[in-house]
């Protein structure tokens, strides 16, 4: 008999704790263009990424303390088209965003480049060729 959890399909949603939230809002809606999907306080905001949500939220709720300046404590992979993933290197460029892996054709079937939003955290943009 299968449990309750094997009903689980998909990831709903995806929360960022921030050490900086106006920073991080300047980020994921200037920089990234995610649209706005609500702010529900000033501790959580969201925005549409698809068909998924990205919360960015101040930590603290269960008594989690922020993350160290510096540490990255999560990575989140966006999927493009094989041909945006290089028009996304130069606009994030552009933008002031340093990549810290260029435009990679990878053996595995992979185009990527990889940064970091302010917070630390790893972000890639990939595509499957």
């Amino acid at each position: 008999m299968q449990s309750a959890l094997s009903q689980i399909r998909q990831v709903d949603y995806t929360v960022l704790f921030t050490r900086d939230m106006e920073t991080m809002r300047r980020f994921y809606e200037t920089v990234m263009e995610f649209p706005l999907l609500r702010v529900l306080s000033e501790r959580w905001v969201e925005y549409r990424v698809g068909a998924n949500t990205l919360a960015l939220s101040a930590p603290g709720r269960f008594g989690d303390p922020p993350a160290a300046p510096g540490a990255a404590s999560l990575q989140l992979a966006f999927r493009v088209p094989p041909t945006a993933v290089g028009e996304c290197a130069a606009t994030l460029q552009e933008r002031g965003v340093e990549l810290i892996s260029p435009l990679t054709d990878h053996a595995f079937g992979h185009r990527t480049i990889f940064f970091r939003d302010p917070d630390g955290n790893l972000i890639e943009i990939y595509a499957e060729i």
